[in-house]
């Protein structure tokens, strides 16, 4: 007995005799650091650098859309057709637009993020020589261009969201989005002043050597300096990819690397058209489309209706007029990513309080970010309802300051005003649809761009022709209306957001 006594007692004495309470504090102190374990190995320096080089890519989508806009009339006089032949080329692009992601989105999110963005940008660029050196006599050879230009630089905004939803936490992709979405934002705030400028001094051509340039850059910039994110391939980053999948100079992640690290399970390649099917999913990417659609009817008219009340203005004026609605969006992309981060750390931390003042312990702190206890629908939509308001209203008010032809600075201002709340309701959207889905970042991004452009292209083919009918003040009053339909939505991804999540998790764990 006393034999047994020690024999206990070296056991619990001597850690490295091998005994069971040793064995346990060891699997104790795995368990802590597997617990610890960050989610990317990346700094939160290198992180904003690589969400700086994707939204880089990202200015591609919005600005060869944009600043092909001010040398439509060029263009048509140039191919001897008329200006309406030429809005063809527009609505092809945005068809296009709309569809390409769902291929590009989906592989990139079976084999990875890196390539990807190297062959959009390749595309880019070998059809913007194409369009550079199209003969006039050949519109059938622009339209088909402009359909390949759309196919390489739409899929960039996928890709980019794909990225922030491999190394960026819930409570880090507010800011990273909101950063992120800076690049497609900028593209329509300086997209129709530099395509007019180019139009006017340099020809039409210039607009599009000028973005074989800029994209031919942008690839260079990837090459040398992204690396693969994708999860499935690189873990949290420290699995190391096939040389493909390398940066040519490798300036972030340096030195954490572990090349014993166990590589992730092969891909499977999923259909994004199943997604559709998430009753959540598809309630927020409606939503999200009818304000994108009020958006883009409210930017394409902004050339036409300008021009005819305000007949002082020369094509560089009105270019700049574009300055206001994009400034607004730059504010927002830099504060409404703020706020996202703030809106969940504020729920965050009324969670923990509730948890240590439960009696019963049913969550522990520790746990309530977990997706089955962390109501993330309400920490993402908790502003939503305010900016749809003035949304609305602003642009109500925006269609009767033109009807009535107000001093022009009064149009100006609600622009301003309009582009920041949009922003702000969509990146608050787009963050939650990643939040949902964070494996399938890409593909999901890739459903909300083609349901936005279908609508939006909708829109954009019978706004002028609605305009003309009865006139911008009803026209705006309209569209705001059917915003104000859709604005019970928000309160229903809020009620409905909880359980279809639960409902997947439970299909995945049956599976």
């Amino acid at each position: 007995m006393a034999h047994a006594r020690q024999t206990l007692h070296n056991s619990v004495t001597f850690p490295g005799a091998g005994g069971v309470v040793p064995h346990r504090l060891e699997e104790q102190r795995d368990n802590k650091q597997a617990s610890e374990k960050p989610y990317s190995i990346y700094t939160r320096q290198e992180k904003w650098f690589i969400v700086m080089i994707a939204s880089l890519a990202a200015l591609f989508s919005p600005l060869t859309a944009m600043v092909y806009f001010p040398a439509i009339p060029t263009i048509a006089s140039a191919f001897h057709t008329s200006i309406e032949s030429i809005n063809l080329s527009v609505t092809a692009y945005m068809i296009l637009q709309g569809i390409s992601p769902m291929f590009w989105g989906t592989m990139a999110d079976s084999i990875g993020r890196r390539p990807i963005f190297l062959g959009c940008l390749l595309v880019l660029c070998f059809s913007c020589i194409g369009l550079a050196l199209v003969p006039t006599s050949a519109y059938w050879l622009l339209m088909l261009l402009r359909c390949i230009q759309a196919a390489g630089s739409a899929s960039t905004v996928a890709l980019g969201a794909g990225v922030i939803g491999d190394i960026g936490t819930p409570a880090e992709r507010g800011g990273f989005f909101g950063l992120f979405t800076l690049g497609p934002q900028v593209g329509p705030a300086l997209g129709p002043i530099i395509g007019g400028v180019l139009a006017d001094k340099l020809g039409w051509r210039s607009i599009f050597w000028f973005l074989c340039i800029m994209s031919a850059t942008c690839f260079a910039f990837i090459l040398t300096f992204l690396p693969e994110t994708l999860r499935r391939l690189v873990g949290d980053g420290s699995v190391i990819p096939s040389p493909f999948y390398r940066p040519l100079v490798p300036i972030v992640g340096k030195g954490r690397v572990n090349r014993d690290a166990q590589k992730p399970p092969k891909p499977t390649l999923n259909n994004p058209l199943r997604l559709f099917f998430y009753l959540d999913v598809l309630n927020l990417l409606v939503f999200n489309a009818v304000l994108y659609a009020v958006f883009y009817a409210v930017n394409t008219t902004i050339s036409t209706i300008f021009a005819s009340k305000y007949p002082f203005l020369n094509e560089i004026d009105i270019g700049l007029c574009f300055l206001a609605i994009g400034g607004g969006m730059i504010i927002s992309t830099v504060l409404s990513g703020r706020m996202l981060d703030a809106d969940f750390r504020r729920t965050k931390a009324r969670l923990v309080k509730k948890a240590e003042e439960d009696p019963e312990k049913r969550i522990l702190p520790k746990d309530v970010t977990k997706e089955e206890n962390f109501p993330i629908e309400r920490a993402r939509l908790r502003m939503i309802p305010i900016f749809t308001a003035i949304f609305i209203l602003t642009c109500t008010g925006y269609g009767w300051t033109l009807q009535r032809e107000v001093n022009i600075a009064v149009p100006l201002i609600l622009q301003v005003i309009f582009g920041y709340t949009v922003v702000a309701t969509m990146n608050g959207v787009q963050t939650l649809l990643i939040d949902l889905l964070p494996s399938q970042s890409s593909s999901i991004t890739a459903c909300n761009n083609v349901v936005r452009c279908s609508l939006g292209a909708l829109i954009v083919s019978v706004v002028d022709l609605i305009v003309n009918a009865i006139g911008p003040g009803w026209t705006y009053v309209l569209l705001g209306g059917i915003c104000l339909a859709c604005s019970p939505m928000i309160w229903l991804a809020i009620w409905i957001g909880p359980r279809c999540r639960a409902k997947r998790r439970a299909g995945n764990t049956a599976a």
